[in-house]
């Protein structure tokens, strides 16, 4: 995997990564913060992702306001123009959805395909915390106020988990830990409530073929609120897995599987658009395990 970085359309310096496999190209929008070792290797697709402003090497952004999705969708087009990717399927997870969402909507000619991981397309909160009898504005009450005063509590954050001890030889996720700790947790959270807040999206205008992947036990992104927006979807393929929150970490050969699906859905689109099949059309090519 490389690093290095790019421009925002506002100037904002952004740090891009991008793995090195030889395959379509695949854009991830990621979970708030998270690093890339979180997410599942694919072997067979050129995986791209950047870090949030003010996270890892990105930088914050002069005004400090610019933390809305579609900054954020901005990043991703610089990300995408810097790999001279026209147009590729894109992964949203947990409050990444958002983001891949809103990319879908505004600039449709980029994405082919659309992955929606354990995450809402807007109303996070709305989404959270499904509980029995807790209406939707309590929830979205709840999680603004608890972020709001984890917010104020940054500094003392800090304090205590950037001396949180995490040992240097502990592989990928210990090194992910590390990362996730070192947070600035004032600016994180600053980050959280800007997405968290963002309204629902109506997703009716995606045609892209699309894939939904929804956790039974996610207690951060309930099943109805991850499936609802997708229901009039003709083309959209949904599951439910016995997964929490952090169903790539759980179970990321399905996670793989279901990219591998539309990635090849996404292709069949392309051929029959360009009305270039001669024949029946069959999967890419994949190296073999």
């Amino acid at each position: 995997m490389r690093e290095h970085d790019v421009f925002s359309a506002d100037g904002t310096r952004i740090r891009l990564w991008r793995t090195e496999a030889d395959g379509p190209d695949v854009l991830l929008s990621s979970g708030l913060g998270a690093a890339p070792a979180l997410w599942p290797k694919v072997p067979s697709a050129r995986v791209h992702g950047w870090y949030h402003r003010g996270t890892a090497g990105s930088d914050r952004p002069a005004d400090p306001s610019r933390v809305e999705p579609a900054d954020h969708v901005a990043d991703a087009l610089a990300v995408l123009d810097d790999g001279g990717v026209e147009r590729c399927v894109v992964i949203g997870w947990s409050m990444g959805v958002t983001v891949a969402a809103e990319l879908a909507l505004r600039h449709p000619d980029r994405v082919s395909g659309l992955m929606l991981v354990a995450g809402a397309p807007g109303d996070a909160f709305g989404s959270a915390l499904d509980l029995p009898g807790v209406p939707a504005q309590v929830r979205r009450l709840v999680g603004v106020g608890g972020l709001t005063a984890l917010k104020a509590a940054g500094p003392l954050l800090d304090a205590v988990l950037h001396r949180v001890p995490v040992p240097e030889l502990g592989g990928p996720l210990l090194g992910s830990l590390r990362h996730y700790l070192r947070h600035d947790w004032r600016w994180y959270f600053t980050l959280a409530l800007a997405l968290g807040r963002a309204p629902r999206l109506d997703l009716t205008g995606v045609t892209c073929p699309t894939t939904v992947l929804a956790g039974r036990y996610d207690f951060l992104a309930c099943a109805d609120g991850v499936l609802g927006p997708v229901a009039a979807l003709p083309q959209a393929r949904v599951r439910v897995l016995p997964n929490t929150h952090f169903l790539p970490l759980e179970d990321p050969r399905v996670v793989v599987e279901e990219l591998e699906l539309l990635l090849d859905r996404a292709e069949a689109v392309r051929r029959a658009v360009h009305e270039d099949v001669e024949g029946p059309l069959t999967p890419r090519s994949r190296p073999r395990a």
